[in-house]
């Protein structure tokens, strides 16, 4: 009798053994994920930002687009542009072609975006998401802050010809921002943004875009030109051209609903 109950007090010792050692490398685990994950978070956050400054100053600037935007069964549509922006949460994109549109200008104070025009007495809120021209929505020229606008995180890395490009999932802080998932792939070793693919709330893909034509605009080589496609739709994309893109020191005043009128 004895020695049953002595095998029988052995295996209930045994399993509460096994079960502490299970609890404790269950626990080391989930340590373990805990202090990897902000790593890894503060790691795609800093390649984030240092894409968005490849593709823009961080300080005050000016620079000029022309969007064509082709569509297989119309001829291509011109439209001309010059932004002014401060600091990722100040901008002023104003129209200036076609002739007809101008003086047209679109206001953004961090993600509240308004447009002023002439025959209007008051600036009229807009989103955004909403669509400027072509395959460009308000919000590609107006805010282009990934860093900001975006939680990111490092889902894998690909090789595309000779070059490691990180593959980023941004997912959007709130429903606000220009688009509610973005793919994005960096170069792992320049910092420089390849492509992006951009996705609905449904996670329907939307729109491709490639960053392309590096050169030197305000110092630093960037991208000067910008491919958005849609995704739904084959062969209808816009071209973004960037150029004369200058440093320039912009007074807050000039970001604000009662200067619109007196930019030109």
């Amino acid at each position: 009798m004895v020695r049953n109950g002595s095998v029988r007090n052995g295996n209930w010792v045994f399993a509460l053994a096994s079960g502490i050692i299970l609890l404790l490398q269950s626990m080391t685990v989930a340590a373990q994920a805990t202090s990897v994950a902000p790593i890894d978070d503060a790691l795609a956050r800093s390649i984030v930002e240092k894409a968005d400054k490849v593709r823009f100053p961080a300080d005050g600037f000016q620079v000029d687009i022309v969007i064509n935007s082709l569509r297989p069964d119309k001829d291509a549509d011109t439209r001309k542009y010059r932004v002014l922006s401060k600091g990722n949460e100040n901008t002023v994109v104003m129209v200036t072609e076609p002739a007809s549109e101008r003086g047209q200008i679109i206001l953004m104070k961090g993600r509240d975006l308004w447009v002023f025009m002439p025959e209007v007495s008051q600036p009229v809120r807009i989103s955004l998401a909403q669509r400027l021209t072509g395959q460009v929505a308000n919000g590609d020229l107006a805010r282009a802050n990934f860093s900001g606008d975006y939680n990111p995180k490092i889902v894998s890395s690909e090789k595309i010809g000779n070059d490691s490009y990180h593959v980023l999932e941004l997912t959007a802080v709130d429903r606000s921002v220009t688009y509610q998932r973005v793919v994005y792939w960096v170069n792992e070793k320049s910092g420089w943004p390849l492509k992006a693919e951009f996705y609905s709330l449904s996670n329907r893909l939307m729109k491709k875009c490639s960053y392309e034509n590096f050169q030197t605009l305000a110092g630093r080589t960037r991208p000067t030109r910008l491919v958005m496609e849609d995704a739904l739709r084959g062969g209808e994309k816009s071209i973004l051209d960037y150029s004369e893109m200058k440093l320039r020191d912009l007074p807050d005043k000039i970001f604000t609903k009662e200067y619109l009128k007196k930019l030109d």
